[in-house]
C-alpha cells in the first residue's frame, strides 16, 4: 500500500512518501487460530497489528513521542476501547454513543499494562501510548488476551526499546482438561479462568479466578499456559524477521556519578542502622530516613562551594538526591533480606504480621460489617443486601448482562497519611475491587437459594501493603456478619520477591516498603479447600515456574493462619439477618401472566406496592421476587400475586369477602387481588328484593365459580354448594 504524508517544516510544505507492507501470520492451538496482520491499518501509528481469533478482531497500536523535561518515570499510557458496533449493537442512553468506560474496559486496560510495563528499560522516559480497540466480536472469543499479545507486536513494530516479545493466553479447565483460549461458555462452565503472560525470561503476569482449586492444579495450569505463550513469542519473532525489525535492546551503561558516590558514602551506615531498628513502625521509619536525607545529605551539599560538581548536579536536577537516596535504600533493604534473611520489621521471611478482627462494628441500618487489621493495614468492609432490581446492568461487549455481586474498593488519601483531592475511583481502585470480588464469588450461595443482590464496600482506613487481600478478609467477615450463607470463608495473603542474581527470597505478607522496593506482588486468595483468585505482577522481566510454584505453596500456610484468626472472631454466618435488611420471598408464575401482574402502564404492580409497602420484581421467566423490611408485608404481596395468577375453574368453591355492592349484585374477593360478582339472582334460592338485604360490605361468604366468560370476568353463586365443599373451602382459607 502506497500513501503520502504531508509535513510542514521551516514554513515549507513537504510531501513525504511512505510504504506499508502487509504481512500475515497464523498460529493454532488445538484448532483455535490466532491471526496476526500488520501493514494494513493505522499507517501513522508507530506500530500496529490487527490480531484476530474467530470473528473477534482487535486493533492494537503503539506510538512513541519524545520525552518531556523533568520526567523521572516511564509515562506509559495504556487504553483499551470497546465499540458496541463490534457486536452489532447501538449504545443506550440519550447520546447513543460510547461514553464513560465500563469497569470491564478499565480492567482490560490494566491487564495489558501490567505485563507490558516491566519490559521497558528502566532508563526510558519517552511518552508511550498503547491503544487497543475491539473492532469485531463474535461473543465467543474474549478480546482481552488478544489485546495483550497485540500490544507486544505493536511495540516491537514501533521499534521502541523493549525486552520482548511478550504474549498472553487464557487457560480454562473443563472437566479434567486444560484448554487454551476457551470461549465464554467454556469459561462459565469450567472451574478456572486463568490468564498467563510471559516473556522469554519466564512468567511475568498471572490473573486468575478459580473454583477452590488446589495449589498444584493452579501451578500445572500456569505451566500449560506458558508453553502456549512461548509459541506466540516464537511467532512474533518470525514476524519481526519478516519485517526486518531487530528486537534486541541496547543497554545504557549505568555510570556512578559523583553525586551518587557522595550519597552512598554518607548515607549507607545510617540507613542500615534504621533498617535494623525493628521496633520502628512505617511512620517512624519514613521519618528517620527523611531526617538522614535532610541532615546528612542535603545539608552537606548546601555547604559545598557553588561551583562544586556535586552541588551543581543536585541543583540542575531537583529530584536527583531523592531518587538516588531511594535507590540506595532499596539496595540496602534488599541486601539485608538476601544476606541476613531479616526484614525491616524483624519478621522471618514466612511470618505474617499480627492480626485482629471484629464484626458488627457499625450499628442500625448497615446490614453487615467486618473490620480486618493486619499490621498497620486496616480495612473496614460493609455489606448491603438488595433486591433483584438492584442488580447492575452491564452495557459492554461481555455476554454477561448483569451483576448480582458488587465489590467496591475505596482508597482515601488519609489511609497513607497524605492529602489530595478526592475523585472518582481510579484504575487501581477498580482493579483491587475486582480482584476481591473474584475471590468471593465462588463461595456465594446460588441465586435460587439466596436471591439477594449483594454489595460489599471495602474502605481502606490504613494502608501498609496488601490492602486488596485485606479487603477479601474484611469482606468475608462482613458477609458472615450479614447472615449471607457463604459456603466457605475466604482469606488472602500477598507474597513478595527479592531477586539478586541467582539468589531468590520469597516474602510472606509483604508490607508497603517491601512491595515498593521488591520485584513481585503476588496476591493469593482462597478457602481451606483451594484457591479462588490470584494476581501476580512483576517488576523484573520474568520468573521461572519453579519460583512461582514456591510462592504459591508458601502462601497456603499464611492463608490458613489468617483464616484461623478470622474464624476465631466469627465461626460461621449468622443465622439471622439484620432487622433492617429486606426480606425476600420468591415464587414462579406462568410467564403469560406477567402482563396481568404488571397491568397497563404498570398500574397493577404499583397498586400492589402502595397497598402492601413491598417491592415487586418480575423476571422474564416468571420469577417474582417480593421484598420488604417487614416479612408480613412481603407475604401479603405474594398472596395478592398468587391470587391474581391462580387459574380458576368452574365449580371451585372459595371463602370470600364482600368488597362492594351494586344494585344488581355484590363483588366478592375470593383470592387476594381477584374478584368475582354474585348476581342478585344467585344470592339466595328465593327472590331477593335488594342486595343489601342479603349481604353487606365486609361479610364473609362461601361462593362457587359459576362461569368465567370470554372476557375473563368471574361470575359467582351462593347456590348449589354441598356442605363438604363448604367445609373444604373453610379449611383451605385457614
Amino acid at each position: 500500500m502506497l500513501g503520502l504524508r504531508q509535513r510542514k517544516k521551516d514554513g515549507k510544505e513537504r510531501r513525504t512518501e511512505y510504504r506499508m507492507v502487509e504481512f500475515d501470520k497464523s498460529i493454532s492451538f488445538d484448532g483455535r487460530d490466532i491471526r496476526l496482520k500488520v501493514g494494513l491499518l493505522a499507517p501513522q501509528a508507530g506500530g500496529c497489528v490487527l490480531i484476530q481469533s474467530g470473528d473477534t478482531a482487535v486493533l492494537v497500536t503503539a506510538t512513541r513521542a519524545a520525552g518531556r523535561e523533568g520526567i523521572d518515570f516511564l509515562p506509559l499510557l495504556v487504553d483499551y476501547e470497546e465499540r458496541l458496533y463490534a457486536a452489532g449493537r447501538i449504545p443506550g442512553g440519550f447520546l447513543r454513543r460510547e461514553g464513560r468506560p465500563p469497569e470491564k474496559v478499565t480492567l482490560i486496560s490494566r491487564l495489558i499494562d501490567r505485563p507490558l510495563r516491566p519490559l521497558f528499560p528502566g532508563w526510558l522516559r519517552d511518552d508511550i501510548q498503547i491503544v487497543a480497540t475491539t473492532l469485531s466480536m463474535d461473543e465467543q472469543v474474549p478480546p482481552d488476551v488478544l489485546a495483550v499479545t497485540g500490544a507486544s507486536i505493536a511495540v516491537l513494530q514501533a521499534k521502541i526499546p523493549f525486552y520482548g516479545p511478550m504474549a498472553a493466553v487464557r487457560v480454562g479447565l473443563v472437566g479434567d482438561d486444560f484448554i487454551i483460549n476457551p470461549t465464554y461458555k467454556e469459561i462459565e462452565a469450567g472451574d478456572l479462568d486463568l490468564v498467563v503472560a510471559g516473556s522469554p525470561d519466564g512468567v511475568i503476569m498471572v490473573e486468575a479466578g478459580a473454583n477452590q482449586l488446589p495449589e498444584q492444579d493452579i501451578i500445572e495450569a500456569i505451566d500449560f499456559g506458558y508453553e502456549a505463550v512461548q509459541e506466540l513469542i516464537a511467532a512474533q519473532r518470525e514476524l519481526m524477521e519478516q519485517l526486518g525489525i531487530e528486537t534486541a535492546v541496547e543497554e545504557v551503561p549505568e555510570v556512578a556519578s559523583e553525586l551518587e558516590n557522595f550519597i552512598r558514602d554518607r548515607a549507607t551506615a545510617p540507613i542500615k542502622a534504621i533498617l535494623s531498628q525493628f521496633d520502628l513502625d512505617k511512620t517512624g521509619r519514613d521519618t528517620a530516613l527523611d531526617e538522614i536525607k535532610d541532615n546528612q545529605i542535603l545539608t552537606a551539599i548546601a555547604e559545598l562551594p557553588e561551583d562544586n560538581p556535586i552541588r551543581m548536579a543536585a541543583t540542575e536536577d531537583s529530584q536527583a538526591v531523592s531518587n538516588l537516596f531511594k535507590s540506595l535504600t532499596k539496595k540496602l533493604m534488599r541486601s539485608q533480606i538476601v544476606q541476613e534473611g531479616v526484614r525491616v520489621d524483624g519478621r522471618k521471611l514466612d511470618e505474617v504480621r499480627p492480626i485482629s478482627c471484629q464484626v458488627g462494628l457499625l450499628p442500625r441500618r448497615v446490614h453487615g460489617s467486618g473490620l480486618f487489621n493486619r499490621g498497620l493495614t486496616q480495612v473496614l468492609s460493609t455489606v448491603t443486601l438488595g433486591t433483584p432490581g438492584d442488580a447492575q446492568m452491564l452495557d459492554d461487549l461481555n455476554p454477561e448482562e448483569e451483576k448480582r455481586y458488587l465489590h467496591h474498593y475505596n482508597f482515601p488519601p488519609f489511609s497513607v497519611g497524605e492529602t489530595k483531592p478526592l475523585r472518582s475511583p481510579g484504575r487501581r481502585e477498580i482493579g483491587h475491587g475486582a480482584l476481591a470480588e473474584r475471590a468471593i464469588v465462588p463461595v456465594l450461595p446460588p441465586q435460587e437459594d439466596f436471591p439477594y443482590v449483594i454489595r460489599v464496600v471495602s474502605e481502606v482506613l490504613s494502608s501498609n501493603g496488601s490492602t486488596s487481600m485485606g479487603s477479601v478478609c474484611g469482606s468475608t467477615l462482613a458477609l458472615m456478619d450479614a447472615g449471607v450463607p457463604i459456603t466457605k470463608p475466604v482469606s488472602g495473603a500477598a507474597m513478595g520477591l527479592i531477586k539478586e542474581g541467582n539468589e531468590v527470597r520469597i516474602l510472606t505478607d509483604i508490607q508497603g516498603i517491601e512491595d515498593f522496593l521488591g520485584d513481585m506482588d503476588f496476591k493469593v486468595a482462597g478457602t481451606d479447600s483451594g484457591i479462588t483468585a490470584l494476581q501476580m505482577d512483576m517488576k523484573i522481566t520474568g520468573l521461572s515456574l519453579e519460583t512461582l510454584a514456591q510462592a504459591i505453596q508458601q502462601a497456603r500456610p499464611a492463608r490458613m493462619h489468617i483464616l484461623e484468626r478470622m474464624l476465631a472472631t466469627i465461626g460461621k454466618p449468622n443465622q439471622e439477618m439484620s432487622p433492617f435488611a429486606p426480606r425476600l420471598l420468591t415464587i414462579r408464575i406462568d410467564p403469560d401472566m406477567i402482563g396481568l401482574v404488571i397491568g397497563p402502564g404498570g398500574k397493577t404492580i404499583k397498586g400492589i406496592t402502595e397497598q402492601t409497602g413491598a417491592k415487586v420484581d418480575i423476571e422474564d421467566d416468571g420469577t417474582v421476587t417480593v421484598s420488604a423490611v417487614e416479612a408480613e408485608r412481603a407475604k401479603r404481596a405474594i398472596a395478592i400475586i398468587q391470587g391474581m395468577t391462580r387459574r380458576l375453574n368452574e365449580g371451585d368453591v372459595y371463602v370470600g369477602r364482600v368488597t362492594r355492592i351494586i344494585p344488581i349484585g355484590a363483588f366478592v374477593e375470593i383470592l387476594p387481588g381477584k374478584e368475582g360478582m354474585i348476581h342478585i339472582s344467585q344470592l339466595a334460592d328465593y327472590r331477593v328484593g335488594k342486595v343489601e338485604d342479603e349481604v353487606a360490605v365486609g361479610d364473609e361468604v362461601i361462593v362457587k365459580v359459576r362461569e368465567i366468560d370470554n372476557k375473563g370476568r368471574i361470575n359467582l353463586t351462593r347456590l348449589g354448594i354441598h356442605p363438604d365443599e363448604a367445609a373444604a373451602a373453610r379449611q383451605a382459607a385457614n
